[in-house]
């Protein structure tokens, strides 16, 4: 990739990756909403608002951070299965996606229970604590994703040695 290039995937992948973050803390702060609350018209708002930050906001930078996350890393010299830490952030990031799509049918459950004329607490079955127990599990490996991110820890996969890594090639 030209400088340039690299420059812009680098910010697309940032951008998203933050707002992924950020979605999720968010969602984290309704779903702890939803659990505490005492009032039905909030918890009903609550639960549909939850539906459609996470089909309109929380996938779409969910599967933009892991396009623009292999785009940013086939195209440098980090690799893509070269260093340890770019490879655990992908299989962090897939697992993350994965989990994550199988998660939005359990949020619009809730919306749709949300929207019923007939709701009542009672037909959340447990799936409000799970939101909250989901959303703070993605919290965490999205910050662990950051980190390794940010502290880029040495080890290479296989033998071979590049500009960004001066130690040693693991067998």
């Amino acid at each position: 990739m030209s400088p340039g290039v690299r420059k812009l995937a680098l910010t697309a992948h940032v951008t998203t990756s933050v707002g992924w973050l950020g979605a999720v803390l968010g969602f984290l702060a309704l779903a702890i909403a939803g659990l505490v609350s005492h009032s039905e018209p909030t918890v009903r708002a609550v639960y549909i608002g939850m539906d459609v930050v996470t089909r309109l906001v929380i996938v779409p930078l969910c599967l933009a951070s892991l396009a623009t996350g292999i785009v940013q890393s086939l195209g440098t010299p980090w690799g893509l299965f070269r260093h340890y830490w770019v490879l655990i952030k992908l299989l962090l990031t897939v697992a993350s996606t994965a989990v994550l799509l199988v998660h939005t049918q359990v949020v619009a459950y809730l919306g749709q229970a949300a929207l019923a004329v007939t709701f009542a607490r009672g037909d959340l079955r447990g799936a409000n604590e799970q939101l909250v127990f989901d959303a703070a599990a993605a919290a965490l490996v999205l910050l662990v994703a950051t980190t390794l991110a940010t502290f880029k820890p040495r080890g290479v996969l296989g033998r071979r040695e590049g500009p960004h890594d001066s130690s040693i090639a693991i067998p």
